[in-house]
């Protein structure tokens, strides 16, 4: 049950903040970065289900992933312990090949790529494109606290490591919404990239 009675509650005003396991810890701590970022990739997913008129089956998957982040996010900020009062939700591998799934099932309504493509097309393309780098970003963020902290599970709050699998949720998950990117663009196709921004080829000065 989540009971939100006020929303500001100036604690974090000394540069820190709360971790899951209700430790404290400064504002600049990686662990933060990373579950930021996730949200923020959320959020970016959000208007793409908002204003991208993607199709009904598509819209179903990224209201999943939305729900998924949201665990993605939780997970990070609490610390990997040897026991638990209460057990807190892990990211799982299932999940993980769960998108990788979403990957081939999608890619099947695509033509095999045979160019670099720019972000863009339609609207809901172009979201998807802004989301997906969003969680490469926060993958790299996911990295910086996992070298900072590693994955062993601590004896007191706060010390424990970051769940690996969280990194590699993220990892599918932007070729993912590279796919469904792709998706968004039929049936009309890719904004192909064209080398040199498609100037003429400068005269050989050879000649």
């Amino acid at each position: 049950m989540v009971n939100l009675t006020r929303i500001y509650t100036r604690t974090g005003d000394d540069g820190t903040t709360a971790l899951g396991d209700l430790s404290r810890t400064r504002k600049t701590d990686p662990r933060l970065a990373a579950y930021a970022d996730a949200n923020e990739a959320n959020a970016a997913i959000g208007v793409a289900v908002a204003c991208g008129e993607l199709p009904d089956d598509v819209r179903t998957v990224l209201t999943r992933v939305q729900n998924d982040l949201f665990d993605v996010g939780a997970d990070l900020s609490t610390p990997l312990q040897r026991s638990y009062d209460y057990p807190p939700l892990r990211v799982k591998e299932e999940w993980v090949i769960e998108l990788e799934a979403d990957c081939d099932r999608y890619l099947e309504r695509l033509e095999k790529l045979r160019s670099f493509i720019l972000p863009g097309g339609s609207a809901g393309a172009a979201h998807l494109h802004l989301a997906l780098t969003v969680v490469r970003r926060a993958e790299r963020s996911v990295w910086a606290a996992l070298d900072a902290y590693g994955t062993e599970s601590g004896e007191t709050r706060g010390q424990g490591g970051v769940n690996p699998v969280t990194a590699a949720y993220l990892n599918r998950l932007s070729d993912l919404l590279f796919v469904l990117a792709r998706c968004a663009n039929l049936p009309g196709g890719d904004v192909l990239w064209s080398p040199g921004g498609g100037r003429e080829s400068p005269p050989d000065q050879h000649r």
